[in-house]
């Protein structure tokens, strides 16, 4: 082999491993805070803070996480909502509610996804390149603890139900679906669930999932807002191109952030979140680095 082709392996190695690195023992611990302003509530209307966490894929061994999302509360948000897949090992259950303890005194709206269910399993990451994934894992976790906690802490259990909370003065209404990854998704109970609200100010939609059924549902039920997870926001991504992939036959440049959506001439507006975490038999991130939203919801324009 020449010389000159021998230079390029060598460096093709050398940067591969450099990237891999990158991925695995910095980015995926840098967290980070991403701020949206949207100008959607009604006229008049006091601001509202909203903190979107989602995919925190919880081990009890992840204490640089933990301690990250003990400071959350010092944000300050007026409403938490937590979009799933909140654990990623048997045994994060109890790490979990200590790291969300501060948020748990905030009012907060959740829905589970499936990792909430079923313990994770090593998978062949090449394969989310072909079809989203399927779930692998029968090992069930104590998933009545974890809901349990939320709810005793005031939370809404919005998986298939809706739900009222009153926010800086507002009446904000909820409708939201279990897991449509696994198929937990129930959408014909979203018409009734938007029906029980009776008159709201504003109507907000949580799914863990945004596949492009929920997104339809939603706009159907004319939700203002549609809150999700899920995507990793792609979790490897490449630079200046974003993601490959979303686990969903969601597009993938809606993979992460805000986007503007349209049912039946309908207008509402969609934000997922990237989350916080990862499998624990994939722990990388490139080119996305996990995250919490905090949306600043203020009055609409005249």
């Amino acid at each position: 082999m020449p010389d000159v082709l021998v230079g390029l392996l060598v460096a093709c190695l050398v940067l591969g491993a450099l990237v891999f690195a990158w991925a695995a023992l910095i980015e995926r611990h840098w967290f980070a805070i991403r701020r949206e302003t949207l100008a959607i509530l009604p006229s008049g209307a006091k601001p509202i803070r909203i903190l979107h966490i989602g995919d925190v894929h919880l081990a009890p061994w992840q204490k640089r996480k933990m301690a990250w999302m003990l400071r959350l509360a010092n944000l300050k948000p007026d409403l938490v909502v937590d979009t799933g897949d909140n654990l990623g090992h048997e045994d994060a259950i109890a790490p979990l509610l200590k790291s969300l303890a501060p948020l748990l005194k905030v009012p907060g709206v959740f829905v589970n996804g499936s990792n909430d269910y079923f313990a994770p399993k090593v998978r062949n990451p090449l394969s989310y390149l072909k079809a989203p994934s399927e779930r692998l894992s029968n090992t069930a976790l104590d998933t009545a603890t974890m809901v349990s906690g939320f709810e005793g802490a005031g939370w809404l259990n919005l998986n298939n139900r809706g739900g009222v909370f009153e926010v800086c003065g507002l009446r904000l209404g909820f409708i939201g679906v279990d897991d449509a990854h696994d198929g937990l998704d129930d959408l014909s109970s979203l018409g009734a669930s938007r029906a029980a609200l009776g008159t709201c100010d504003f109507v907000v939609g949580v799914s863990h999932a945004p596949y492009l059924k929920v997104i339809d549902a939603m706009g159907e039920q004319k939700v203002d807002l549609l809150l999700a997870g899920h995507t990793h926001g792609g979790q490897v991504c490449l630079p200046f191109y974003g993601a490959l992939v979303t686990n969903c036959d969601l597009p993938t440049k809606y993979a992460k952030g805000v986007s503007a959506w349209s049912v039946n001439g309908h207008n509402f507006l969609l934000n997922v979140v990237a989350g916080l975490g990862h499998s624990i038999y994939a722990p990388v991130r490139l080119a996305c680095r996990p995250e919490v939203r905090l949306l600043e919801l203020t009055a609409a324009s005249a």
